[in-house]
């Protein structure tokens, strides 16, 4: 297995590429040591150069009138990859639909093994549709992983139960050199300044890219931020979400919002005040109301945004803006109508469209849609991976 590649081989595997002048603004990928710690040999990396969402102070004029704001947070690819060797993988919560999406995409990544995965009720079981390796579920305890020898943990656990894991984690690797890297899909720490909020459209790769400790956004979350992001300096006050998802989003324990019979044929509301991704929009990007909804089909997410504006705009102007900042994004697609949630299910990025202005030109309505369990969540949890551990950011990830 690539896995097993000696300690001695994998230190020599760190390598750097300097960017290209057209993207020479943005951080340089680091240089790695052991087991995917970084060098601290950044030759121009900035973290604050998108702290607060907006891009102040990096835009340009065009002459529509409309503050033209190249992209500030290019994607790093295959010229920025900074390790061409093997990591090994523990995934802790490998029965739930992100888990298995997870899993898919590392069968198919070539630099990323899974050495281990952990699940109570299929523990004994072979992991069905694994190719690289005979993989058995475990039953792993925090102590179990603390004790292994992975470069990446996923905790793929619902909301309030990942605290013990990490604390083991953390103490297991106190005093050493070696620190692994841990993607935590759940909201546990979304709001913990010592971990990284990992949405790399948004956040500085940079600092993705020096983390170990990185927190997934939520699904809902992602696409409404993302969906936001470029005007936030024209927001006038606070947008309100309307938002709908399969049932997938609703987990494997059963409830009346996954189950199908009950759902068919309507939509039904939930958490209509305090859901945690209006408090995580709210948190990493700008004050929002959320009202969230589930509906009969499987996977995929629609929103709907309504967003008062501080000055009359126009809709190719705000389409213009999305454009520009998302310049290069892989996952990101800005569209000129209303995305359907039909299209993007089981793809791997975010469609952006609508933006219908009303007749003051002081409110737009935008529309995003995302897969819940790939962007909203298995995807993303890639994409950080590969930034934390050296690899071009959209390895192993299929086009949108």
């Amino acid at each position: 297995m690539l896995s097993a590649t000696s300690a001695t081989m994998r230190m020599g595997a760190g390598r750097i590429v300097p960017r290209t002048a057209s993207v020479a603004a943005a951080a340089l990928r680091p240089t790695r040591d052991f087991l995917g710690r970084h060098r601290n040999n950044l030759d121009s990396v900035n973290f604050n150069v998108h702290a607060n969402v907006s891009a102040r102070g990096l835009s340009t004029t065009r002459s529509h009138g409309y503050a033209a704001i190249t992209n500030p947070n290019p994607p790093l690819g295959k010229k920025n990859a900074s390790n061409d060797m093997p990591s090994r993988l523990a995934l802790i919560g490998g029965r739930g639909y992100t888990g298995q999406a997870l899993l898919d995409l590392i069968d198919k990544h070539p630099y990323i093994n899974l050495q281990h995965v952990s699940s109570r009720e299929l523990v004994g079981q072979e992991l069905k549709g694994y190719s690289k390796r005979k993989v058995i579920y475990d039953n792993l305890s925090p102590e179990d992983c603390s004790q292994l020898d992975v470069d990446v943990y996923v905790l793929a656990l619902p909301n309030g139960v990942c605290k013990p894991y990490v604390e083991a984690i953390n103490q297991a690797e106190k005093g050493k050199d070696k620190k692994s890297v841990i993607i935590d899909l759940s909201a546990d720490h979304r709001f913990d300044d010592s971990w990284t909020y990992g949405l790399p459209e948004i956040v500085p790769r940079g600092k993705i890219a020096h983390a170990t400790r990185i927190s997934n956004p939520g699904c809902y979350a992602t696409g409404a931020q993302l969906a936001i992001a470029p005007i936030v300096d024209l927001i006038a006050t606070s947008p309100t979400i309307f938002g709908v998802s399969g049932y997938s989003g609703a987990g494997t324990n059963k409830s009346l919002k996954n189950d199908v019979e009950y759902l068919t044929g309507g939509v039904l509301p939930y958490s209509l005040t305090d859901h945690m991704h209006e408090r995580e929009i709210s948190h990493h990007t700008t004050p929002v109301s959320f009202i969230p909804h589930v509906s009969s089909w499987f996977r995929g997410i629609h929103l709907a945004i309504n967003i008062p504006l501080n000055k009359p705009m126009n809709s190719r102007d705000i389409r213009n803006i999305y454009q520009d900042r998302y310049a290069g994004e892989k996952l990101i697609k800005v569209v000129g109508e209303a995305p359907y949630v039909k299209t993007i299910q089981n793809r791997h990025g975010v469609e952006i469209g609508g933006f219908a202005v009303d007749k003051t030109g002081k409110r737009v309505v935008i529309c995003a849609t995302i897969d819940n369990l790939n962007k909203g969540a298995s995807t993303q949890a890639l994409q950080n991976m590969n930034l934390a551990l050296g690899y071009a950011e959209y390895e192993g990830i299929p086009d949108i």
